[in-house]
């Protein structure tokens, strides 16, 4: 009873702080405390609320018991997390990024094939994965190939239709002082067209961040060798072993995390002129 009314007024006690934080000036470190708070807070609550209610391990574990299973099975974890993360969704995202430039580039050049591939991304970007996963799973085999290939059909069309868009941006007067400069096609594509699509390109890139995650770990659930995020989800969660799901649920969100925040450091990096980055 302390302990679960602990959690209720440490949870009002980082409310009233997130508060107060909001109203003041912007600072990197204040901006720190927010996240760590309700976090905190959360998992504090959550605990409590296990404890408190005597809420059955198989139906939800408390943090505790998920922070001490993904200590005895961090070999384990971090195999899983090379064999989805890196070698499924990091390989499938460069993959599917790099083919959806290359396409949005001929699409830009070319009008007509601007009409036609748009609407074929659109269907790629409708179709389910659960559809297309085991069809992919049977093409490619259960390696991480398969998924790779899973991820690089569900980046392709927010990369392709963010760099057209953001390649039609550019204002009517700078295309037109490039021409007067008598530049190349290349020239004015580089130099103006390409660094006013910047910022659109990594609004997909980061949208795509989170899809690589999901598209490797679901199509683990149609086939895989014994390692892999998906694998030992659908196999942990049969057996009620909820604290090792927990457990790799929390690598799926650190790795998702740090993914997005290296595209975002990149973004500040090649885009520090923009506006949203001053």
């Amino acid at each position: 009873m302390v302990l679960f009314w602990g959690a209720i007024s440490f949870w009002i006690l980082a409310w009233w702080a997130n508060i107060w934080i909001a109203r003041q000036k912007e600072q990197k470190i204040l901006n720190l405390l927010p996240p760590i708070l309700f976090g905190g807070s959360v998992i504090f609550v959550w605990e409590a609320s296990v404890i408190h209610f005597g809420v059955n391990p198989i139906i939800l574990p408390p943090p505790s018991a998920v922070y001490y299973k993904f200590i005895s099975s961090i070999p384990t974890l971090w195999e899983d997390f090379v064999q989805t993360a890196i070698k499924g969704a990091l390989s499938g995202y460069i993959i599917g990024c790099v083919i959806a430039f290359a396409v949005s580039l001929i699409a830009d050049k070319f009008k007509f094939f601007e009409r036609g591939v748009l609407p074929i991304g659109n269907f790629l970007a409708a179709m389910p994965i659960i559809g297309i996963a085991p069809i992919l799973v049977m093409w490619y085999g259960y390696g991480w190939q398969s998924k790779a290939a899973v991820v690089a059909v569900m980046v392709f069309f927010p990369i392709l239709v963010n760099t057209v868009q953001g390649m039609k941006m550019s204002d009517k007067i700078h295309r037109d002082l490039m021409q007067t400069y008598n530049a190349s096609y290349l020239q004015t594509l580089f130099k103006l067209r390409l660094a006013t699509a910047m910022p659109f390109i990594f609004n997909g890139l980061k949208i795509c961040t989170t899809l690589a995650l999901i598209g490797a770990i679901v199509a683990e659930f149609f086939g895989s060798p014994i390692r892999g995020m998906g694998f030992r989800i659908s196999t942990e969660a049969p057996r009620f072993a909820l604290d090792m799901v927990w457990a790799e649920i929390t690598v799926a969100a650190i790795a998702g995390s740090l993914f997005y925040g290296g595209v975002v450091l990149l973004e500040k990096w090649i885009t520090f002129w923009h506006p949203s980055q001053r």
